[in-house]
């Protein structure tokens, strides 16, 4: 169910905004919705990947990576020299 939420922004922010909306074909609402959204995402995958980090087993990266078996990568995955 949606929610009204009234937002004070500077008149530069409020005109930029609704230029941007009115050239993308749709409402200033829609716009700032959805770039609330975008910006819940970008926080919400920042912690994600901060948590999963912090998780991580260092040796056992290490050891992964430096085991002698396993396949050469193919050669459109190698560095260049």
């Amino acid at each position: 169910m949606d929610r009204d939420v009234t937002v004070q922004l500077p008149h530069a922010l409020t005109d930029a905004a609704e230029r941007i909306a009115r050239e993308g074909g749709t409402t200033l609402d829609q716009f700032v919705a959805t770039a609330v959204a975008e910006k819940l995402s970008a926080i919400k995958a920042v912690t994600f990947l901060a948590e999963r980090g912090g998780r991580a087993d260092l040796a056992a990266f290490d050891r992964f990576m430096n085991r002698q078996d396993g396949l050469p990568p193919a050669p459109d995955d190698r560095l260049p020299d």
